[in-house]
């Protein structure tokens, strides 16, 4: 767990790049389902992460996205896409594209601390 409060929760997904993945605290089915501050905090918290990320890492691309068929429970994938990594430019859920090696980022901790400080300067305003 990177983050939680009362609503929501980051976590870390295992991969080759660096990939969070934000969650409501709450079963709730559809984006629109959540209550309207909810949306507001998860659009907030999904730029927070994409520019915490972009500073960290800059990557080549940002990947966001929203399925959630096997986890019927509103949530985000923010991605850092490098096109060295073995799916670019596929999807991360698609066709690889290269034999995976590793990318020599900087650590994940790194981007925590980042992260943790960038999301304290939007909920302490």
């Amino acid at each position: 767990m990177i983050y939680e409060n009362d609503f929501l929760y980051i976590e870390k997904e295992n991969s080759q790049i660096p990939w969070i993945k934000i969650f409501t605290k709450e079963s709730y089915k559809e984006l629109s389902d959540c209550p309207i501050f909810i949306q507001k905090m998860l659009f907030d918290f999904i730029l927070i992460s994409e520019k915490s990320l972009k500073e960290y890492y800059n990557p080549e691309k940002i990947n966001i996205a929203s399925f959630a068929n096997y986890v019927p429970r509103v949530h985000f994938h923010v991605m850092a896409r490098f096109k060295e990594d073995a799916f670019f430019p596929e999807c991360m859920w698609g066709k690889q594209q290269r034999k995976m090696k590793d990318l020599n980022l900087p650590s994940f901790e790194g981007f925590t601390l980042l992260l943790l400080k960038n999301i304290r300067s939007i909920i302490d305003v």
